[in-house]
């Protein structure tokens, strides 16, 4: 394209470009398992096949999609493979691409209602969709953010404006230290939350876990209790739904009655685990839920909604209005005569319209349709976790729960456990990740990709076996 023209691509020059891309896209998800999971790279190897230097002239789609598929796919990692075995599923579906490429062609702000009617209204309703599915009451609200990290730091921004009114206007400076307490389990996004609203990371209290990695509930009230003592200030309790290294839930319940007693905000981080709850034969998963002041899910883990999708819901979505409602000048125009304005409700302004592939995708599986999913994915974590304890080399390291896995190769050293993810993961066949429980290197395995099958876990299975009778001369174990 020369420089000297304007405006767009040309629609039929789009049209064939758009079809490539689609034919493309098509392929990748159908071969996608002939494909390396890890690519076979070094740092600054991508970085040395691109130029250095921005382009003056346009250059031909040909050109940068042939460098599209040559340099860029054959560098990452492939998320969508179904013997990527790691960290939660957070799965591409064929109703979340489409829902994608619909919303960047749509490209609208959905900030207010009026930047976006449509968008804001389907927010809202894909919401309470997701709410009625967590069984959460009606009096129950919430707003899309793109993580959980992000929806934590809200909460616990509602939370420090109820304990320290002020703050909003005047920081929190000056009173007694804000403490939070979460278990020694609990997503790192706790203390980067703390470290956001000025709480700080030391005032994170890290409560210990019992055998399966719950936290424990006596434990929490004998640290609340220390801290009134020595004039502190409890601020919130975050129990997890589905823990980040062993998918372990915490007692909501029990945890609940603590904050009840001190009159303290509980957040709940069900950012995976939340997704049980569309099982009826898993409603255990949500007892406790509704006396809860805030709670997070992300679709983009258990639901099948491509990355990144996240809800922060609210018992009272106000509350978290009334922190982050500011309206300029230029935008008053905006909010007249709207029953919701969703940049009030949160730090972005810019808001994009994450709803249209949620819906999308709610609406091809339905409840049933994923509840079938996740109920697959749960017997595949069940088979594995049973050829683990069926073997004499190897050892569960947690329960099975959900669809993660821990475990470690017995009478062996955290080094032999590390070095066989590195093994794993460099065969370009499968990835794993590792973790540390009670102080010991373990192996962990995510299930959650809507394309994995039993095949290809039994496949994964046979390469660790594989890969660890190799070391096992190597360690002479």
């Amino acid at each position: 394209m020369s420089t000297k023209e304007s405006g767009d691509v040309p629609v039929e020059e789009f049209r064939q470009q758009l079809r490539q891309l689609t034919d493309w896209i098509v392929e990748y998800r159908a071969n996608i398992e002939k494909l390396p999971v890890a690519p076979a790279v070094t740092p600054g190897e991508i970085t040395r096949a691109l130029p250095s230097v921005p382009p003056n002239e346009g250059e031909a789609f040909d050109a940068i999609f042939a460098d599209f598929k040559d340099i860029i796919v054959p560098g990452l990692l492939n998320w969508a493979h179904p013997e990527f075995l790691a960290y939660f599923g957070c799965t591409t579906t064929a109703p979340g691409v489409l829902g994608e490429i619909a919303s960047a062609a749509l490209n609208v702000n959905a900030m207010t209602w009026r930047t976006s009617p449509a968008a804001t209204e389907l927010e809202t309703v894909v919401i309470d969709w997701l709410r009625q599915w967590l069984l959460l009451p009606a009096e129950w609200s919430g707003v899309v953010f793109d993580t959980a990290s992000i929806g934590i730091m809200h909460a616990l921004c509602a939370a420090r404006e109820e304990a320290v009114p002020d703050a909003r206007t005047l920081g929190v400076s000056g009173g007694p230290a804000l403490r939070i307490y979460t278990s020694d389990q609990a997503h790192s996004s706790v203390e980067k939350a703390a470290i956001a609203i000025g709480v700080g990371e030391e005032n994170v209290v890290r409560v210990p876990t019992d055998e399966s990695f719950r936290m424990r509930v006596e434990k929490l009230r004998e640290l609340i209790a220390r801290d009134l003592s020595g004039g502190m200030r409890p601020l919130a309790v975050v129990a997890t739904c589905g823990t980040t290294s062993t998918a372990s839930v915490d007692p909501v319940n029990a945890i609940a009655d603590v904050c009840h007693e001190y009159k303290i905000w509980l957040h709940i981080d069900a950012a995976y685990g939340g997704g049980l709850a569309l099982l009826p034969e898993e409603g255990a998963i949500t007892e406790g839920w509704a006396r809860a002041d805030s709670l997070i899910v992300n679709p983009h883990k258990m639901l099948f909604v491509p990355f990144d999708f996240s809800v922060l819901y609210l018992r009272d979505l106000e509350r978290l209005r009334r922190v982050f409602t500011l309206v300029p000048e230029y935008l008053r125009g905006d909010t007249e005569e709207a029953e919701r304005n969703y940049m009030d409700y949160g730090v972005p302004l810019g808001r994009r319209f994450r709803a249209l592939k949620a819906w999308m995708v709610f609406r091809t599986f339905g409840r049933e349709g994923i509840a079938a999913r996740i109920r697959e994915h749960m017997r595949l974590a069940r088979l594995f976790g049973d050829w683990v304890s069926a073997s004499r080399r190897w050892e569960l390291s947690a329960p099975v729960s959900m669809g993660v896995v821990c475990f470690r190769a017995k009478r062996a050293p955290d080094d032999f456990n590390s070095r066989l993810v590195e093994e794993v993961n460099h065969s370009g066949r499968a990835y794993l990740t590792q973790t540390k429980l009670r102080g010991r290197t373990a192996i962990r395995l995510g299930l959650g990709n809507i394309l994995t099958t039993e095949n290809h876990v039994r496949a994964g299975w046979e390469l660790i076996c594989q890969t660890a009778n190799k070391l096992a001369e190597k360690y002479a174990i």
